[in-house]
């Protein structure tokens, strides 16, 4: 009858291979004699019904009892639908369309629910976590850092000059380059890892299980992926350069998420302030770092608001190894830099 009615069947022979077949997902309604061998139709409509992560599938109870007791016991365990014995076409056609109306309504309800989910813990121009997801993320790696006494890094990075090329090239150059260098990051760290749009030129990237050393690594090693990156636009090619804040947990002054990113932020506040395009390590005393051999790889437009002085006045970047050391008795001290390297410009 149903294939006649232009369905595509499938069949078997009892309960337990009624549960195996519905277990591998792909069919739209099930149909269950309640009288079957080795499990009967209801316990396989109850087993059925509570298989997680199986999604909606209809399910019609067959039975040549048709009294309400019975109806009102397969409903019990979960059948959406009763048929009775013997079976009339039309009937069954009636009652398959309408669980496939049911199923395909079920879908697009799912289907509407998982674009919600995705929109409200992504960032629509990267596609990373936006900063609201981020809160989650980050308490529960912090709690799990503290309960397995295992060590938790945080990167905050910093686009130099982004305000710059949106003023001399556009909005949507702008956009560009801060869609491309979120694929970058995402590209060069572990699954494990989350990265998530911290603001308009700000990504925060969490590192579990990662000490200072492999902190340092992940840093340098975004560092200059963004700096091998290219943006075409008429008259040259762009190349930008990011500063980043690093903070670390265990460490003296870090006892919570919310130390863990305000010395963060103090570290890439310190890394803007002394020019950009480097890397700054807060833990315990500051820390300045930028690679080796890598200064600026190109100088942002020139602001319409900056006179050419200031401009001429502007210190090149500079890279090689600084050390600072902690000042004051504040839980986020200021660090206090005294260069020891210096590349020649």
């Amino acid at each position: 009858m149903l294939r006649r009615l232009g369905h595509e069947v499938e069949v078997v022979a009892h309960g337990e291979a009624a549960v195996t077949r519905a277990g591998r997902g792909g069919l739209d309604v099930l149909l269950l004699d309640v009288l079957m061998p080795r499990i009967n139709g209801l316990e396989a409509c109850r087993v059925i019904k509570a298989m997680p992560g199986a999604g909606f599938l209809p399910v019609v109870l067959m039975s040549m009892r048709t009294d309400s007791a019975s109806r009102v016991e397969g409903l019990r365990v979960g059948a959406d639908d009763y048929l009775g014995k013997p079976i009339d076409e039309r009937e069954l056609g009636t009652r398959v369309a309408a669980m496939l109306r049911l199923k395909r309504l079920h879908d697009e309800v799912a289907a509407a629910r998982a674009r919600l989910e995705e929109i409200s813990a992504h960032d629509e121009l990267t596609g990373l976590y936006n900063f609201r997801h981020l809160g989650t993320r980050l308490a529960e790696e912090f709690k799990r850092s503290e309960r397995h006494h295992d060590p938790l890094a945080c990167l905050l990075l910093d686009i130099d000059g982004l305000r710059q090329w949106n003023e001399a090239q556009g909005r949507a150059f702008g956009d560009t380059i801060v869609r491309e260098i979120g694929r970058a990051l995402r590209a060069a760290l572990r699954d494990i890892d989350v990265v998530a749009r911290y603001g308009g030129d700000e990504f925060l990237v969490v590192l579990p299980s990662t000490h200072f050393a492999g902190a340092l690594a992940a840093a340098d090693r975004l560092f200059r992926d963004v700096q091998a990156l290219g943006f075409v636009y008429p008259g040259g090619t762009a190349r930008v350069t990011v500063s980043i804040g690093v903070s670390l947990f265990p460490s003296r002054d870090v006892r919570g998420k919310d130390q863990l990113l305000r010395a963060a932020e103090a570290s890439l506040l310190r890394s803007k302030r002394d020019g950009g395009d480097r890397i700054c390590v807060f833990q315990h005393q500051g820390y300045i770092y930028s690679p080796p051999g890598l200064g600026r790889a190109s100088e942002p437009p020139p602001s319409a608001e900056e006179p050419a002085e200031a401009r001429a006045a502007r210190p090149p970047s500079n890279s090689g190894i600084m050390a600072a050391r902690r000042i004051g008795d504040s839980p986020i001290p200021s660090p206090k830099i005294v260069e020891i390297g210096r590349r020649k410009e």
